[in-house]
């Protein structure tokens, strides 16, 4: 096995558990603590189950990886040849196993390190890699502002597979960004660079860095509002889902209505019924009545579900229906995708497979658009 393509492996298990209970991050004990307690789920072993699926058959390489659920436990599950390097000094892991972990596939001379989180992983993970080692990784956190990660799940692994098939894949450097999360909680966005690492350079899997707005589209916002508005006005009764982001936002200021802007609302008959909701209040809110659902894209990424919204379940979603969403964007954010499609990452692959196709996006005032979304 000394030819073997050396995949290091390393999972944060707690990675995106507050977003599904509206916690909007997961970093620290006691958000970790108090999520548990809300019924979230720990989804990030699956999420690097469904990359690793992809190079399950591939042959040709050995993983190294960390103790239990930071990687041992779900390269054992796919049966993939795995060497554990290191065993996590606590239960559960902290950053602090994830940076050793880490150090520890550096000095065993790996390939690639593919890693499972979001942007405080990615931020552990540079202060050890640097510019040493190619990183990818897949996004199963809540916040994923940062350039170093996969489309998706799946779309990592294809990556991995193009690598150990011996395909001429170039490097580059990419951008590791995180937002302050308590600013965030109150609905402000404050990202910061915090340095960068070589990804493998596969634009159509590899997400862009998040983009903010750069220039004034109030005009084109306040259509997009106003043609809401009056769409939602024609549907009393209906339970209308506003998702996160500030076109949303923007709708929700035309109605003159309190929006959370990083969550969840519930709107229905012209009133906010339920303010930053969960996932599990989410679902028995539509399961009881008529919804729809009214959301956006993350302008320069495409994401449209599994960014940011993970209160947006797969359960929830179906309940819904693919025919009840709403989705709304302007044609200038479209624009900055550069025909890369827009994304699904709803964590269900089956889930995934209905969704794609082709999707009306509401792009003006009686102003449609149809756009790819895969």
């Amino acid at each position: 096995m000394n030819n073997a393509f050396r995949l290091g492996v390393v999972i944060n298990p707690y990675a995106g558990i507050g977003g599904s209970v509206g916690l909007k991050g997961s970093d620290g004990a006691d958000i970790r603590d108090k999520a548990l307690a809300m019924g979230a789920e720990k989804l990030a072993n699956q999420k690097m189950a469904r990359a690793l699926s992809v190079v399950q058959n591939a042959g040709g390489f050995t993983v190294l990886t960390a103790g239990g659920e930071m990687g041992e436990d779900c390269c054992k599950q796919l049966n993939l040849p795995v060497e554990v390097i290191y065993q996590p000094r606590q239960t559960p892991s902290s950053a602090a196993d994830t940076e050793e972990a880490v150090r520890a596939l550096v000095d065993s001379g790996v390939d690639l390190i593919l890693f499972a989180g979001g942007d405080g992983t990615a931020r552990n993970v540079c202060a050890i890699v640097g510019d040493k080692v190619p990183v990818l990784g897949v996004p199963a956190g809540c916040k994923i502002h940062s350039g170093v990660y996969a489309v998706t799940p799946n779309a990592a692994g294809e990556v991995v597979k193009r690598m150990l098939s011996g395909e001429l894949v170039s490097v580059r450097q990419a951008e590791v960004r995180d937002i302050d999360e308590q600013a965030f909680r109150k609905g402000k966005v404050q990202s910061q660079h915090f340095g960068e690492m070589q990804i493998p350079d596969e634009l159509s899997y590899v997400q862009s860095v998040k983009m903010g707005g750069r220039e004034d589209e109030s005009l084109v916002l306040n259509d997009i509002a106003d043609y809401i508005s009056e769409l939602m006005d024609d549907e009393p009764d209906v339970s209308f889902v506003m998702g996160s982001g500030s076109t949303v936002n923007q709708v929700m200021d035309t109605l003159g209505l309190p929006n959370t802007l990083l969550g969840v609302d519930i709107v229905k008959n012209g009133e906010v019924i339920a303010s930053d909701v969960t996932a599990q209040a989410l679902l028995e809110a539509v399961s009881k009545t008529p919804a729809r659902l009214v959301i956006t894209a993350i302008g320069g990424q495409g994401h449209v579900f599994g960014r940011g919204n993970q209160q947006l379940s797969p359960a929830v979603i179906r309940a819904i229906g693919r025919d009840n969403i709403w989705l709304v964007a302007t044609k200038q954010k479209l624009q900055q995708l550069d025909g890369r499609p827009l994304r699904l990452d709803t964590g269900d692959e089956s889930l995934d497979s209905a969704l794609a196709g082709i999707i009306p996006v509401i792009t003006g005032y009686q102003d449609k658009v149809y756009y790819p979304i895969l």
